[in-house]
């Protein structure tokens, strides 16, 4: 038997596994490869359990990284905002920098553990609030 055979009724090629043939089909390739963080991995976490469909359609068109990789880029974008907006309420400026670098160090290093502290715990979604709660204002 031939490992692989065509079917011109359909068009597909068939490949030989065991005694039967299974279709022989391949996802579309992505034109760039794009880096997903963790806003991404979080987003296709979600996506595969409660979006199944759009997951399916995304996988299946071979649009799924692109897609990831643009919630990557807007969901970074949205906490280095944050984390500015954030910054400026505590006083933390270039002014500061300016004046007493170690006490800047200190107090950045001290937001971003605050940060860190929240995603760890999963608690995202509070920053997404306080984002939200300013676009509002």
């Amino acid at each position: 038997m031939e490992q692989y055979i065509y079917n011109e009724q359909n068009g597909l090629w068939y490949e030989l596994l065991g005694d039967y043939y299974i279709p022989y089909l391949e996802l579309p390739a992505e034109k760039e490869e794009r880096h997903i963080g963790v806003w991404g991995h979080r987003h296709l976490r979600y996506i595969r359990k409660h979006k199944k469909a759009l997951y399916t359609s995304l996988l299946t068109s071979g649009k799924l990284q692109s897609y990831l990789a643009n919630v990557e880029e807007q969901a970074q974008e949205l906490f280095d905002w944050l984390m500015k907006q954030r910054a400026e309420r505590e006083g933390i400026t270039e002014t500061l920098k300016a004046d007493n670098q170690m006490a800047w160090v200190g107090r950045i290093n001290a937001l971003l553990a605050y940060r860190n502290k929240l995603l760890a715990q999963g608690r995202y979604t509070d920053l997404i609030d306080e984002v939200m709660i300013k676009l509002q204002k």
